[in-house]
């Protein structure tokens, strides 16, 4: 299915081990709005539950919810989280983006 999102292990690890510190549901919300220096940009940020119409995936009991509107821009993409010497943070794979940034947080279409 062209519009399944997938969260690596990597990612729903990170999202557990965050949620349960904040004592919040392992519930990953991502969003895309207009912005960054390639279009649009990814936002991130821990949901208490999914929304209605909510695209939602789940990889070790760790939900990865989407909004219909930022569905058309993600669709198909894989979520991750990444360490590298330069930080650690969660990176899109998106198959729909022509153009991105350096810091790989925003994108094009």
């Amino acid at each position: 299915m062209a519009t399944m999102l997938t969260l690596t292990e990597s990612a729903a690890a990170r999202v557990a081990a965050i949620a349960q510190k904040q004592a919040k549901p392992a519930i990953l919300r991502l969003s895309v709005e207009g912005g960054g220096c390639s279009g649009f940009q990814y936002r991130f940020g821990l949901a208490d539950a999914p929304e209605d119409g909510d695209s939602v995936s789940e990889t070790g009991g760790v939900r990865l919810v989407v909004d219909p509107v930022s569905l058309d821009l993600v669709a198909g993409s894989k979520v991750d989280f990444v360490e590298s010497l330069g930080g650690a943070a969660f990176k899109v794979e998106n198959p729909q983006a022509a153009a991105g940034c350096g810091c790989g947080s925003s994108f094009g279409i």
